[in-house]
């Protein structure tokens, strides 16, 4: 095994040689063994309409919202970050900031319906989810709607560099302010997470002499902005856009140009204190710009998710021209390393500019993928649903089942049993509201449904029989009682003379499977279960289902 201070040494060495080591490589990897759990981001700009809106007339801006999130759940991308702050504007209606013009054409008036509200509901039907992108410091024109409103209401928080406004990190009311607006669409809106940009100094601020100092004042807006959120939601995932080299590395120089020392992002502390559960560090490089500086951030993660952004719109023959390559490489090499990506911005996404959403939709990200749960929040698994229903007609099958209201929910399909959860090939809806899902027909028929809580957290699979088999019928099932020795074993010799017998499954009498089998054995542990009563099933090999039995679990008194 390479020794991991090894491993950027080897992998700068193959990038100098413009090839991949095979296991990051080979695209066929990505098929056979995908990663469940990968954050697959764009930045959705709202600023002059970048990305969205395209048009004044709220049906028409409803329509290309549906059309932008329709291509983005046909690629498989599971997190939209939009820009809800503009420029001390915003796209919702808040009791803070006017709208922005880019609503409705008019700087402060208001839209016949709630862009925000709208867009979360549309993300979340498409099993997405959506954290609001808010641009804290800079805030526009200084004799610009927004920035000439929050004069008159802040002036004391508001500083002049050249014809633009900035919010003063050095002014202990800018984080009040900041984590007040926060705060506002957290409790108002059901949203996935805070997306915080431009949190630094302008490059162009003058006269900063204690830099300590000044990285603090940074950090004291994320500790605000982390408190009032969190104090009400904890599962709202709070992220950045910091610099995309953290600092200066051993072997490779930022060439003056990074989070730490440059613009006093201290975004790695703000991950290791807990103020931070995601960064999306803005890495629009190439070569020993990027990849030793990416492995930085993984290697200093303590625990939580890094997504590099990927300035995709480099590709574009109006900016640099970029080879789709360029980034592709950077792609499989964040996956190879356990990171995700998001793409800047989410229009060259889909325009499709030199084939890159074809490269992701058809290939990189052919099976879909979840984020992964805030276990440093939670770790208590979601209760398992109950109550499978398969219902199947010439052309469609439709699967339904019970559980809690607050829970979404993530169905997986395979044409062998029992399904395997942790293969994202088996994915085939992901955070689901309803409960109940109709699909096509096709060869992959057993199911299994999880529950997912509001910190990610998975349940254990509520998992099928067979379609060949309606499960409330027992009518033809084999009825035994089975007795447990006292080492906790049931013998099934007697079973021996069933030929057919392939599989052995536990289930409760709500048919949740607790234990199953890869082979017919002859007796079977259940010492671990709880006291209760259990069903005894077995799968034979056309993968049809009876009930053997059931047996009772019940601890012997001591006393």
């Amino acid at each position: 095994m390479i020794h991991k201070k090894y491993s950027l040494i080897l992998l700068l060495f193959f990038l100098s040689l413009n090839i991949l080591p095979q296991q990051i490589s080979t695209s066929s990897l990505y098929n056979s063994n995908p990663p469940k759990y990968e954050v697959r981001a764009v930045w959705l700009t709202t600023i002059g309409g970048l990305d969205w809106p395209n048009s004044y007339n709220s049906n028409i801006q409803k329509k290309q919202l549906c059309e932008i999130l329709d291509k983005l759940k046909a690629a498989n991308i599971n997190t939209v970050l939009l820009q809800t702050r503009v420029r001390a504007t915003t796209i919702y209606p808040s009791s803070l900031e006017p709208f922005d013009g880019c609503i409705t054409g008019h700087p402060g008036k208001s839209p016949s319906y709630d862009p925000l509200e709208y867009a979360i509901s549309e993300c979340h039907k498409r099993g997405m989810e959506l954290h609001c992108w808010i641009v804290t410091i800079p805030v526009g024109k200084w004799n610009g709607y927004g920035c000439k409103q929050l004069r008159q209401a802040h002036p004391e928080l508001i500083k002049k560099i050249g014809d633009e406004g900035y919010m003063n990190p050095e002014k202990k009311g800018t984080a009040d302010y900041i984590a007040n607006l926060c705060s506002e669409i957290a409790n108002k809106y059901d949203i996935d997470g805070i997306h915080l940009d431009y949190i630094r100094y302008p490059e162009t601020w003058k006269n900063i002499g204690n830099k300590i100092e000044a990285r603090n004042n940074i950090t004291n807006i994320v500790k605000a902005v982390n408190n009032a959120v969190k104090s009400s939601k904890r599962w709202i995932k709070i992220s950045c856009s910091p610099i995309g080299k953290y600092d200066d590395l051993t072997r490779y120089h930022s060439n003056g140009w990074n989070a730490f020392s440059r613009v006093f992002q201290d975004a790695q502390l703000w991950l290791k204190d807990g103020l931070m559960d995601m960064l999306f560090p803005m890495m629009y490089f190439r070569g020993n710009n990027f990849y030793p500086f990416a492995i930085d951030w993984k290697e200093n993660s303590y625990g939580r998710t890094i997504v590099p952004g990927l300035g995709i719109y480099f590709l574009s023959p109006k900016e640099k021209n970029w080879q789709l390559e360029d980034i592709t490489r950077e792609m499989e090499v964040l996956r190879s390393e356990g990171m995700g990506f998001a793409f800047f911005r989410t229009s060259f996404f889909i325009d499709d500019i030199k084939n890159i959403y074809k490269y992701t939709s058809k290939d990189f990200c052919k099976y879909k993928a979840l984020t992964h749960p805030m276990v440093w929040e939670s770790e208590n698994k979601p209760d398992t649903p109950f109550g499978l229903s398969i219902k199947k007609n010439n052309l469609h099958t439709t699967i339904s089942w019970n559980g809690e209201n607050d829970y979404k929910y993530n169905v997986y399909a395979s044409s062998h049993i029992p399904v395997n959860i942790n293969d994202s090939r088996n994915l085939i809806a992901t955070r689901l509201q309803n409960k109940s899902i109709k699909i096509k027909n096709n060869d992959k028929i057993y199911f299994a449904i999880t529950a997912l809580d509001r910190y990610g957290n998975e349940s254990n699979p509520l998992l099928s029989y067979s379609l060949n088999e309606d499960i409330s019928d027992e009518s033809n099932n084999i009825q035994n009682v089975f007795n447990i020795d006292n080492n906790g074993y049931i013998n099934l010799d007697k079973l021996s003379k069933f030929a057919d017998l392939k599989h052995l499954i536990i289930t409760n009498s709500m048919h949740q499977v607790l234990y199953s089998t890869t082979s017919y054995n002859n007796q079977i542990n259940v010492s671990n279960l709880k006291n209760g009563i259990y069903i005894l099933r077995t799968i034979n090999k056309k993968g049809i289902s009876h009930k053997l039995g059931y047996f009772e679990k019940r601890t012997k008194n001591t006393n």
